[in-house]
């Protein structure tokens, strides 16, 4: 509840593709200027399911870095880093492990369904049982208000929440809370000090929200307060202990599910997938190839856009007006299959034009990745180390 810091990851599974771009970092280029925003690599994630396999990690570690830049995601206006270069959160990990109860993991929708999907791998590991926890930990490490995810993810974050929130509850009553949060409404000077109090009291005694959201937009404009004073300040606006771990929000996210070059889901698995910086030739072999209306065996023969993939595709790169003159000429034979996929594939090309571009800097010249990373990892670890001290100290750990 301090700033209104914004965290993301994505595991690193190798180059990646025109769905990714779409679903999620196009989302994350908007975030960037709205928000203090932390992208982290998920390279222990990726351990959860590919812990045979720990060789191609680093380099599809730095192919997605690379990739992040060449989408717009911009060093100086977002942090990046790698979870594993941040070791503060394998032990907030540990510490939320000991009082989450089994029954809470083994709920989490993903678990059955990716244990199903992934039925070829010997998943009966702790860590991947510990996956939503570990994803907590990486989330309220950096005390984020938000979290962009698609409606599918959802759940991870009410289960967030509810970490957040046990902990608050068995951690957040340190000895003489309430005079240590008197004393700080004191230090917000005598007239602020008495709005915060107006706030506490019609929210605590009417259930205003209003006065709720009032009171925590004071707190957040707070620069002289030290992070101790804010959180009993928080905790004591709503009525419970010190505020240790915020719990985070969803942003649901508008997820452009760009469909593959069969129609599927966009996948690398599914061979069916364009990625970020494809060299034009290839992206034009592609989509010239792609699968259209089987109704169309000859060059006369009328189809429906909405039998083929490549109408898909329309839908996200055309304008009305080339989606019309799809629809036209598509259901009047006026002109074939090839002729259709041409806007598209100009406008796939121009997309991805400028990607190549800002990659290239990066190709050329590798320590420029790196030392992004290591800013990026330096930010983040001087977060992570406050929120850890307070961990500590809440859970008695801070022996001296």
């Amino acid at each position: 509840m301090y700033e209104q810091r914004v965290v993301s990851g994505m595991r690193p599974t190798g180059s990646l593709h025109l769905g990714h771009f779409h679903g999620a970092l196009k989302n994350w280029v908007k975030l960037q200027s709205e928000y203090p925003c932390f992208f982290f690599v998920a390279d222990w994630h990726a351990l959860t399911t590919h812990y045979d396999t720990p060789a191609v990690i680093e380099e599809h570690v730095w192919d997605m870095v690379i990739d992040w830049l060449a989408a717009g995601i911009d060093p100086a206006r977002a942090t990046l880093f790698i979870q594993s270069r941040v070791p503060e959160h394998a032990e907030l990990h540990t510490l939320l492990s000991m009082i989450t109860p089994l029954g809470w993991l083994e709920r989490v929708p993903s678990y059955k369904d990716q244990q199903e999907k992934l039925a070829d791998r010997d998943l009966g590991t702790y860590g991947f049982l510990g996956y939503p926890l570990l994803q907590s930990a990486d989330i309220l490490m950096y005390r984020a208000a938000w979290v962009p995810v698609g409606e599918d993810q959802v759940p991870h974050i009410e289960f967030t929440r509810e970490v957040a929130r046990r902990f608050n509850h068995l951690f957040g009553r340190e000895p003489g809370f309430e005079d240590k949060a008197k004393a700080a409404v004191k230090k917000l000077g005598s007239k602020k000090g008495r709005l915060y109090n107006e706030l506490r009291t019609r929210y605590q005694e009417q259930g205003d929200e209003e006065a709720l959201q009032s009171g925590r937009a004071l707190l957040n404009e707070q620069q002289n307060l030290s992070m101790g004073d804010k959180e009993r300040l928080f905790g004591y606006l709503e009525g419970s202990g010190r505020m240790i771990l915020a719990e985070p929000q969803a942003l649901l996210t508008e997820s452009s599910k760009l469909p593959g070059l069969d129609g599927q889901k966009m996948s690398k698995s599914y061979n069916n997938a364009i990625t970020l910086r494809e060299d034009a030739a290839s992206v034009t072999k592609k989509v010239r190839t792609m699968p259209t209306d089987p109704a169309r065996v000859k060059r006369n023969d009328p189809g429906d856009p909405d039998k083929c993939p490549v109408w898909q595709l329309h839908l996200v790169y055309s304008d009305a007006a080339t989606q019309a003159w799809v629809q036209q000429g598509c259901r009047s034979a006026a002109f074939g299959c090839l002729e259709c996929k041409q806007p598209l594939i100009q406008s796939i090309l121009a997309e991805q034009m400028p990607m190549r571009e800002r990659a290239q800097r990066y190709l050329d010249d590798p320590t420029l990745v790196k030392n992004i990373i290591a800013d990026g990892c330096e930010k983040a670890r001087a977060l992570a180390a406050e929120t850890m001290r307070e961990v500590r100290e809440a859970m008695g750990l801070n022996y001296s």
